[in-house]
């Protein structure tokens, strides 16, 4: 059986590091999905501002491999314990099929791409290739006395993040909250959280580079990449 892609989704993200592991973890980041050239009639999408969020089945699309093992390290537990593939949420999988949560913020019928989804916190890649939509149910979807293994022990942890004032001050409210949310879920892999070492990821139109002091992310640089415009934090000696 042969699918394709009916949409691909706009993000933030033009990397894989820094992305959210999970969606709705970075509420205000924002995606918009615009359909393939088949799916533009807005008839395949009548009714769908009725529902708060979305389901995306997609495609892991820098994760394609041509062997698989049954088992992987997942990064939540440090690169040093095996799981079984279908016991875990890693891209590499046989199929390389992913399955996220978002929120529909509006619906936009464009005269030349037809219809658009804004949806917000979605954990993907800009360009991921979407396979199907379907409305989440919360009478269905939702499961109270679910349980998350290793997941759900650490799916509250948050890393505290120096944003510095003066880098706030060449930023938009709405650029520097979501980098913010983006940075507290501790972009690092759990086998490589190093002190005293510079770590860099794109996110948007920027650079963002930071460092870990004592438990706590320090943000040392945002680069425009657009304009290639240092904004660098005061004290850190860096040139503007």
């Amino acid at each position: 059986m042969e699918i394709a892609p009916i949409a691909h989704i706009h993000t933030e993200f033009s990397e894989k590091f820094g992305i959210p592991r999970q969606s709705g973890l970075a509420p205000s980041l924002r995606g918009t999905i615009e359909f393939e050239k088949p799916y533009r009639n807005p008839d395949w999408i009548k009714g769908i501002e009725e529902y708060s969020h979305l389901w995306l089945i997609f495609d892991f699309s820098l994760s394609h491999r041509e062997e698989f093992a049954p088992m992987v390290y997942p990064p939540r537990l440090g690169g040093k314990e095996k799981k079984g593939v279908f016991a875990t949420r890693t891209p590499f999988r046989p199929n390389s099929m992913g399955l996220s949560s978002v929120k529909l913020e509006e619906v936009i019928i464009d005269e030349r791409k037809g219809p658009l989804l804004v949806v917000s916190g979605a954990d993907l890649l800009d360009g991921t290739p979407v396979y199907d939509i379907k409305p989440y149910l919360p009478y269905a979807d939702c499961h109270a006395d679910a349980v998350g293994s290793f997941g759900e022990d650490r799916s509250k942890e948050k890393i505290k993040v120096v944003f510095p004032e003066n880098v706030r001050e060449k930023l938009s409210p709405e650029t520097c909250q979501k980098m913010v949310e983006v940075l507290e879920q501790d972009p690092r892999a759990a086998y490589n959280k190093k002190e005293d070492y510079v770590y860099g990821m794109s996110f948007m139109d920027y650079d963002i580079r930071f460092r870990i002091d004592g438990g706590t992310l320090v943000v040392l640089e945002v680069v425009d990449r657009g304009s290639k415009a240092y904004i660098p934090v005061k004290g850190t000696g860096n040139k503007a």
